[in-house]
C-alpha cells in the first residue's frame, strides 16, 4: 500500500476538526494542522484552536509549535512537515492533514518551486489576499508579468503569490524563470477531501462561532498581544477588527460585525481556493456520521 496523507480541507467553520479527529481515531493516525494561524501559541480563541480535550487523545503537529514573533512561510511549514511525515511514514501507512490555508496545504502536496522565494514578501502577499482578495494581485500580476497573466490559472491563488513573489523579489517577470524550474517529487499519495456545506449553514456557523469567541473571551486574548499587532503574525482576521476597537477607530459592536463579514468572505475565497483542484472529494453531508461514512468509503477505494 502506497504511503498515503489523507487531507480534511474546509472553509473555516465547517467542522474540518472534528472529521479529522474521529477519521484520525477510527485509523489509529496522527494528525498534521496546516492552519496557519493555529501554529502560534500565545493565541488560541480566535484561530479556533482545538483544545486538549477536543483533540480527544489523538496526537497533533503545528499546534502551538511557534510563537507568534517567529517568521513561519509556507517554505519553513513545508520543510517541517516533511521532516515529520518521513518519520511518521516509518509507523503509519496513512497520516491525516487539516486545515483551511490552502496554500501550505498546496504547497506540502504538491511541492514548491526552486525558484528564489522571500519570507517577508510571501507574509506581504498573503496577507494583501486575506484583506483584499485576489482582484488586487491580479491586476498587479497582468501589470508586471502579462506573459504569466494570460496562462496562469487564474482560480489558483498559489501560482498568482509566486509570480507576484517572484517579480517583487528580483524584478523580473515569472515566466522567464518557469523555463528552467521543476518541482519535486512526494513519495507519498495526497487523497483530498473538501467539506461543502451549504452557504447559509455555514455563514450561521461562522456567526455562532464568532459570538462563542467573543464569549470566551477573545477580547481580552487579542488585548494580551497588542503591543505587537504589527507582526504578521497577528494581521489576521479577528485581531485586526479588534485592534482598531482599542485604538478607538471602531466600537465594539462594530468590531464584532465586521468580524463576522471579514470572516464569512475569507470563507467564500477558501472555498474558491479549493475549486481549483480537480482531484478532491467533495463532501456534501452536514453531520459529522455521514461525513465520516462517507470519507472511509472512498478510501477503501485507494486500499
Amino acid at each position: 500500500m502506497d504511503k498515503q496523507l489523507i487531507v480534511i480541507q474546509g472553509p473555516t467553520a465547517s467542522g474540518k476538526t472534528a472529521l479529522a479527529i474521529a477519521l484520525a481515531k477510527k485509523l489509529n493516525t496522527i494528525i498534521l494542522s496546516a492552519d496557519s494561524r493555529q501554529f502560534y501559541k500565545e493565541v488560541a480563541i480566535g484561530t479556533a484552536k482545538p483544545l486538549l480535550i477536543e483533540q480527544d487523545g489523538v496526537q497533533h503537529y503545528f499546534i502551538d509549535s511557534h510563537s507568534i514573533h517567529d517568521s513561519i512561510t509556507v517554505a519553513d511549514y513545508v520543510s517541517q512537515a516533511l521532516d515529520i511525515l518521513s518519520d511518521l511514514f516509518t509507523k503509519y501507512d496513512q497520516v491525516i492533514l487539516v486545515g483551511g490555508s490552502g496554500l501550505y496545504i498546496d504547497a506540502l502536496c504538491e511541492g514548491l518551486d526552486d525558484i528564489p522565494t522571500d519570507k517577508s514578501i510571501r507574509e506581504q502577499i498573503q496577507n494583501q489576499y486575506e484583506v483584499e482578495g485576489l482582484d488586487s494581485l491580479l491586476i498587479e500580476l497582468e501589470k508586471v508579468d502579462s506573459d504569466y497573466f494570460y496562462q496562469v490559472d487564474k482560480a489558483n491563488p498559489l501560482r498568482v503569490f509566486r509570480a507576484i513573489e517572484v517579480y517583487r523579489l528580483t524584478g523580473k517577470p515569472y515566466s522567464i524563470f518557469l523555463q528552467n524550474s521543476s518541482k519535486p517529487k512526494r513519495d507519498f499519495k495526497s487523497i483530498r477531501f473538501v467539506i461543502n456545506l451549504d452557504r447559509s449553514v455555514l455563514y450561521d456557523r461562522i456567526n455562532i462561532r464568532v459570538d462563542w469567541m467573543i464569549e470566551a473571551g477573545l477580547e481580552d486574548e487579542v488585548r494580551s498581544v497588542y503591543e505587537y499587532r504589527n507582526l504578521q503574525s497577528l494581521q489576521t482576521v479577528g485581531y485586526s477588527e479588534l485592534f482598531k476597537y482599542f485604538d478607538n477607530e471602531l466600537t465594539l459592536e462594530e468590531a464584532i460585525e465586521l468580524i463576522k463579514r471579514n470572516t464569512r468572505r475569507y470563507a467564500k475565497r477558501q472555498l474558491t481556493w479549493f475549486r481549483r483542484n480537480l482531484d478532491a472529494n467533495w463532501l456534501e453531508s452536514v453531520t459529522l456520521d455521514n461525513q465520516l461514512q462517507e470519507v472511509l468509503t472512498i478510501l477503501s477505494k485507494h486500499s
